[in-house]
């Protein structure tokens, strides 16, 4: 098969890697023609925005992955961007006749009872879920299938400053510095391990059964305490002091701070339990998530290996 992926950030490297280490041929498009190196994945410049370049990197291809970012983290540039850059992958899908996943986040889903389910109702407790919801409900309404695959706070290869588990958490650690989560490192947290996405995201495009939203197979919720003893384990390391970044800090620094406004609007993530439960979907597609040790042995070597 021939597969679009849009955008080359964690996601898109790593759904683009796994296609083409399954000897799939990949056109990978960004605005600057980064990406992995493989012989299976044609690189290609081209804006997610302009439907010229969009439309001309889908023809010949049998499944699209729309994998962009916002250019900031915040609710209006969302609103702003997202919305018009799917309808031009939708449209540029629609002329093909082939269907396109979309990464998702439980920010739709987060105000509902926990744990979170792939029917859960769509009641976000942010504005910037507010974009999700929308977002999910102008795909479903596409003529052409959609699959949204859902995913917690991810980690994994390739997840450096977007993951809370990533840069943040693990670069400390490696240094023997204290780590700072958000919130409380004592509530349960379900965390996604990056190749568990991007795997739906294969399969669900394979099945011309699936469509609407998903969840990314992920396994039993742990607290952010335990999620950096296993990352010291594993890197064979002392366990290091943790001391979490008070909510009241980041919600003062957001009087007069928009990106700390912005982070502030998500703390209920990380102050509660953030629980999901992929079940129904690892039973739709046949899969299991990855066991969390060799999840987190496979991401410490990955930063090992980018330290060296």
């Amino acid at each position: 098969m021939t597969h679009l992926v849009l955008g080359a950030g964690p996601i898109g490297t790593t759904l683009a890697l796994r296609l083409a280490e399954r000897g799939d041929h990949v056109r990978l498009m960004t605005r600057s023609g980064s990406g992995p190196d493989h012989r299976a994945i044609d690189r290609v410049v081209g804006d997610a925005t302009d439907s010229e370049a969009v439309e001309r990197a889908a023809r010949g291809a049998e499944a699209i992955h729309h994998c962009i970012h916002a250019t900031a983290y915040r609710a209006h540039a969302w609103r702003r961007e997202l919305p018009a850059a799917e309808r031009l992958v939708l449209r540029a899908a629609e002329r093909e006749g082939v269907v396109v996943t979309f990464p998702e986040s439980l920010y739709g889903l987060d105000a509902a009872p926990q744990p979170f389910t792939e029917t859960s109702a769509r009641t976000p407790g942010s504005a910037k879920g507010a974009v999700r919801v929308d977002l999910l409900a102008a795909r479903e309404a596409a003529p052409v299938r959609t699959v949204s695959v859902a995913a917690s706070d991810y980690f994994g290869p390739f997840a450096r400053t977007t993951a809370h588990a990533g840069e943040r958490m693990i670069v400390p650690l490696l240094r023997g510095r204290t780590v700072r989560p958000l919130g409380s490192a004592d509530q349960p947290h379900s965390f996604t391990y990056l190749p568990d996405l991007a795997e739906a995201m294969i399969r669900a495009a394979e099945d011309p059964h699936c469509s609407g939203l998903l969840f990314a197979p992920t396994g039993p919720a742990c607290t952010q305490r335990e999620l950096v003893a296993r990352y010291a384990a594993a890197a064979g390391v002392p366990v290091p002091r943790i001391r979490p970044i008070p909510g009241a800090a980041i919600r003062a620094l957001g009087l007069i701070q928009r990106d700390m406004r912005e982070l502030a609007e998500m703390l209920h993530q990380w102050e509660r339990p953030f629980v999901m439960d992929s079940s129904a979907t690892e039973a739709l597609l046949g899969l299991k998530p990855t066991d969390l040790d060799t999840a987190v042995e496979t991401t410490i070597a990955w930063w090992r290996d980018q330290q060296r």
